[in-house]
């Protein structure tokens, strides 16, 4: 199995280095090529609009769709949550739009508003740390997308199919499970 991550801007290092603790593949993705021998990909946290021209300067959003529709899993955190998005309240900014989700960028507040926190998941025995930083809030799902997480009722781990997405940053932590369940979801589908 080999896992990409979309390197273009963000805390793409983190994920390697996460998904190299469970001894898995990796690619740094920067072009259309570097998509064509991975079955997941992660989208990571960064500045979401800046993710999406890049995605567009290098045409990696038509090739990130099609892959998806071939079959490739992924997975999105924080600004990889909001760019997977079908609505981004509020902008217009470039997105992905793979999960019916309606998400507000910045949502708890600035930089200064950031947190850790403590999540119940769904299928996890014990609790999750999370960090979240100028983290999103999903407003609205539709379409059959699983909530497996919430913090004060509002959904922060998501899955819809072959699309995972967090609003918080799991590779910020030691605890490999998320990547793991990511991982898992990848041979589900192959």
């Amino acid at each position: 199995m080999k896992i990409g991550v979309l390197a273009l801007q963000g805390d793409f290092r983190e994920h390697i280095n996460m998904l190299k603790k469970l001894e898995v593949e990796t690619v740094e993705v920067r072009t259309k090529k570097d998509l064509e021998e991975i079955q997941g990909l992660i989208i990571p946290g960064g500045e979401s609009t800046t993710i999406g021209k890049l995605l567009i300067k290098y045409s990696l959003d038509k090739s990130i769709i099609k892959k998806y529709k071939e079959g490739m899993a992924i997975y999105g955190t924080c600004a990889g949550a909001i760019l997977l998005a079908s609505e981004i309240i509020g902008n217009e900014q470039p997105k992905l739009g793979l999960i019916d989700i309606s998400v507000a960028r910045n949502a708890y507040g600035r930089q200064i508003d950031s947190f850790e926190t403590d999540l119940e998941i769904d299928g996890f025995n014990k609790n999750f740390h999370s960090i979240f930083i100028r983290a999103p809030i999903i407003r609205k799902i539709r379409n059959g997308v699983k909530i497996l997480a919430k913090h004060k009722k509002e959904p922060v781990l998501l899955r819809n199919g072959r699309i995972l997405i967090s609003t918080f940053h799991p590779e910020m932590t030691d605890d490999t499970r998320i990547h793991e369940y990511f991982i898992k979801m990848i041979k589900e589908n192959n």
